[in-house]
């Protein structure tokens, strides 16, 4: 049971009122005409005319005045002002609505549409009625209306734990959070649109799987009672999207969640939506310029350009994107060329004498050095997008060698602001060599490391079917939201994100 506090008995004690005079606090229909943004849009036509209609909201500032009384209240589109007067009302409902209504309550008013003596566009009431009533006060609930008309926020929900735990909350109280989602929405839409219109099909793979893979992540495991078997969180869409090319859909993509587990950061949840494709036919070049030409048109649909502001950087979308060798980055900043260490023994070696102050795992596989490497010294130089392209072969278990060089293969990132936005690939289709990689992998990784990728065999005999040569790509749908919202942690871009229990 909850602990009420003082002010929320007394709200209590008002629902028990209502109901004894025959208001029902929570009814169940509403009858709203109009959006406070409609209203004011459809007064502004033509002010002259008597323009009626209905609106619902939640009452977000009361400033009683006498036979007067102004409240604002807030629906999804925005706020208004609501003018009560004796006059329309009576004294009676005055007096119910000034005792009975509080911050946060949902209210239905009807009434005529006029303009203040303060210039407001607002709603003179002349009936209205309780739809919902709150509570709980809001968190910062501190809209106060000035004798002007003007509203002054108080104060504000700020409180990042807060924020995340009562989304709900946030939403309701800060409306640039709202703003926020709806880009979110937006960006998602826009890339639905684009691969659409480059002739993808969007299909949907399973979530349970008997068998993870597609990825270098720890696996959520859980129990089928029936099957008698345990099932994995799917962590990658990727081999039951590649399956599809065997059946001869030549492009194919989806956009859902997946699932890792693994630790949280600014950058990484749990759960997080991505984005895959595949398309027959191509390679990792084609795939490159896709994907910067899709980025440029989502960040063009979401904020109108394709310039964007992130913290102190001003980034630009607009391809064509910078290319850079791996090789040759991790050499500017560390250094350390790594074509010419080839074990994990001297590349290991080679970091000690270059970079005496890193910290890489004395453990480590070669492909594991490189990216140790890639992430301290060359990632936080990468601010304006990039492509990261030809990776070591034993971090891309499902990517294609380069023709006449078996150590590396084509693969590319693309790296913004300092952090991987996509992974894309120019994708293994020989069955007998992705047999011989996932043996590897077996081998070179501890049977507890998470990074281990199972061996597939119902995969490999899709592939023994025959699959086309294709490009393949994936991206972090929450990391790109981040960047066109402006937000630095990834908590910031999802409604309802991974939490410690609350104790």
């Amino acid at each position: 049971m909850a602990d009420y506090n003082s002010l929320e008995k007394i709200r209590l004690q008002k629902v028990d009122e209502l109901r004894a005079e025959g208001v029902e606090p929570y009814p169940t229909r509403a009858k709203r005409t109009h959006t406070s943004a409609q209203a004011i849009a459809e007064f502004e036509k033509d002010e002259s005319r008597e323009l009626k209609l209905t609106l619902a909201g939640r009452i977000r500032s009361m400033r009683p005045k006498g036979k007067l009384c102004f409240a604002h209240i807030e629906d999804g589109e925005g706020k208004i002002q609501l003018f009560m007067r004796v006059n329309e009302v009576g004294e009676e409902r005055l007096a119910f609505f000034n005792k009975m209504f509080d911050l946060g309550d949902f209210i239905e008013a009807s009434g005529a549409m006029m303009r203040t003596k303060a210039g407001e566009a607002s709603l003179l009431v002349h009936d209205f009625k309780l739809l919902a009533k709150s509570i709980s006060p809001l968190p910062a609930d501190k809209d106060v209306t000035q004798e002007d008309g003007t509203v002054i926020r108080y104060a504000s929900l700020d409180d990042v734990e807060l924020r995340a735990r009562q989304r709900y909350a946030d939403l309701a109280v800060n409306p640039e959070v709202r703003e926020t989602f709806r880009k979110r929405a937006k960006l998602i839409k826009s890339l639905r649109q684009f691969l659409d219109d480059h002739g993808f099909l969007e299909v949907e793979t399973p979530i349970l799987q008997p068998l993870y893979g597609g990825a270098a992540a720890r696996p959520f495991v859980t129990r089928h009672n029936e099957l008698n078997q345990d099932m994995y969180l799917r962590i990658s869409f990727e081999l039951y999207l590649k399956r599809l090319l065997v059946g001869n859909l030549e492009k194919v993509y989806e956009i859902g969640r997946d699932f890792r587990n693994e630790g949280v950061s600014f950058k990484h949840n749990p759960e997080f939506t991505q984005l895959e494709f595949y398309w027959a036919y191509a390679d990792y070049l084609q795939v490159m310029e896709l994907t910067e030409q899709m980025v440029a048109y989502a960040a063009g649909q979401v904020t109108g350009s394709t310039k964007i502001k992130y913290g102190k950087h001003e980034i630009e979308f607009k391809p064509p994107w910078r290319r850079l060798e791996m090789r040759q980055g991790i050499l500017e900043t560390s250094g350390i060329d790594i074509a010419e260490h080839k074990t994990a023994e001297a590349l290991l070696k080679a970091i000690k004498q270059k970079q005496p102050g890193a910290t890489p795992d004395p453990k480590a596989t070669r492909g594991k050095l490189v990216d140790f490497l890639l992430s301290e010294f060359l990632e936080p130089t990468l601010i304006q997008p990039t492509f990261l392209y030809n990776y070591p072969r034993d971090i891309s278990p499902l990517a294609k060698s380069i023709p006449g060089d078996a150590l590396t293969v084509e693969r590319f990132e693309g790296y913004v602001a300092g952090f991987e936005l996509c992974n894309a690939f120019t994708e293994l289709n020989d069955p007998l060599d992705q047999e011989q990689r996932f043996i590897e992998m077996g081998r070179d990784y501890e049977a507890d490391d998470e990074e281990k990728h199972p061996l597939d065999e119902d995969y490999l005999r899709a592939m023994r079917y025959g699959m086309p040569p294709n490009g393949g790509f994936g991206m972090g749908v929450d990391r790109l939201a981040m960047l066109l919202t402006d937000k630095h942690s990834i908590r910031e871009v999802l409604l309802f994100p991974a939490l410690r229990k609350e104790e």
